[in-house]
């Protein structure tokens, strides 16, 4: 098939990225090089050589995704401003949490956890108020809201962090160990990347179905803390003292939070439809996005959690061929990772080569949320294995 001259023209046209970078990209790459470099001279006696060697992919992967996404740039440095004003405030005393202010009640680990939770929330109320409203300043709210417990979420995952080594050097450790941090990092991945996908495709008509299911996330949590007192610092478990667990838990999460937001389209495109073929004049068929937008954002996002996914059970197997001596086991943990694997693999492969589409793939993607859950949530409630360090 030939491509229009027109489209060949303008791919022909269209400037390379160094032409579209402006001042503040450049800035924003000084920025995080000094930031890298004042880690390493600060802390390099500290780390290995893999965790020197994720210092510097790091910064050359945030600046390469604060180029292709600008909206990273200013997230990120006010991350960075209320997590260095949270250690700054600690000043090396962990008792602090409780006495000064601005820890108690804005950004201690906990605190900053509970302001997220109330701002993801809000901002879920919002999209569908906004949603059914069709009001514009509302659904601009509800974004502004979900940046908001983003950056929350993601200065007390860092102050978490530095609170760790607080309590005891021994105990520090990157806040992705148990269940009550990765659900934490499960709502900053997922909300980060749907407001990707908002400002793509220049629609907010997704935002109060995805904040749906980072308000349960949110909901479990604060059952998760107050209940069973997560939210306490404890050591590593010796399975969990390895770099692989630096690189495995975030990549799996981006997975994971892709298949969410994928779902979460799908129940929105089965609404689209129905409205569509039963009530066309109805409030859904007027308000949510087309369907072939929300198939699009569908396919882009289990495209998306599968590369990453894929990349994280890789990981894992290095991961468990140095701490138990083999790179597969059939764990029940691995098991489900790999059906939850083969589930978006025949998704794709059914999607890319043989053009599926429509209401069947949406209940698929459904469905495969819940198998995604089992894997990540059910295996630790019902099985045991190799992983039972992470049960409930």
């Amino acid at each position: 098939m030939s491509v229009p001259h027109d489209a060949m023209q303008e791919f022909i046209n269209k400037p390379s990225l160094l032409q579209r970078l402006q001042l503040t990209d450049w800035i924003w790459a000084v920025l995080v090089l000094l930031g890298a470099f004042f880690a390493y001279t600060q802390y390099s006696s500290y780390m290995d050589v893999y965790e020197q060697s994720f210092l510097v992919l790091g910064a050359i992967s945030l600046i390469a995704l604060g180029w292709f996404w600008r909206a990273i740039e200013p997230y990120s440095l006010a991350v960075t401003a209320f997590s260095l004003l949270g250690v700054w405030l600690y000043a090396g005393n962990y008792a602090n949490g409780e006495t000064v202010f601005g820890l108690k009640y804005l950004l201690s680990s906990q605190s900053a956890i509970m302001w997220m939770s109330a701002l993801f929330v809000l901002a879920t109320a919002f999209y569908f108020v906004g949603l059914i409203a069709g009001n514009d300043f509302i659904e601009k709210t509800g974004s502004a809201l979900t940046w908001a417990a983003l950056v929350m979420g993601l200065t007390g995952l860092m102050v978490r962090w530095y609170e760790s080594y607080l309590i005891d050097p021994e105990f520090g450790h990157i806040p992705v160990s148990n269940l009550y941090e990765v659900f934490i990092l499960f709502c900053v991945m997922t909300g980060l990347m749907y407001l990707y996908y908002e400002q793509r495709f220049k629609s907010r008509g997704l935002g109060g179905f995805v904040l749906l299911v980072i308000s349960a996330a949110v909901a479990f949590l604060l059952w998760y803390s107050f209940d069973r007192g997560a939210h306490e610092i404890q050591p590593l478990v010796p399975a969990l003292k390895s770099y692989w667990m630096k690189i495995h838990v975030p990549a799996n999460f981006v997975g994971y939070g892709a298949f969410a937001i994928a779902a979460m389209a799908s129940v929105a495109y089965l609404l689209k439809d129905y409205a569509q073929r039963r009530h066309p004049d109805g409030l859904m068929n007027k308000r949510l996005p087309s369907l072939e937008m929300i198939d699009d954002i569908t396919y882009k996002a289990i495209a998306l959690g599968f590369a990453f996914f894929t990349i994280a059970t890789i990981l894992g197997a290095m991961w468990a061929a140095e701490a138990w001596g083999g790179y597969w086991s059939w764990d029940p943990k691995e098991t489900w990772a790999l059906i939850v694997w083969l589930n978006y693999a025949a998704w794709l492969h059914l999607r890319f080569a043989k053009g599926w589409r429509g209401v069947h793939m949406a209940w698929w993607a459904i469905v495969g949320l819940f198998i995604t859950l089992f894997a990540f949530l059910g295996v630790n409630m019902f099985l045991s294995g190799l992983h039972s360090y992470g049960e409930l």
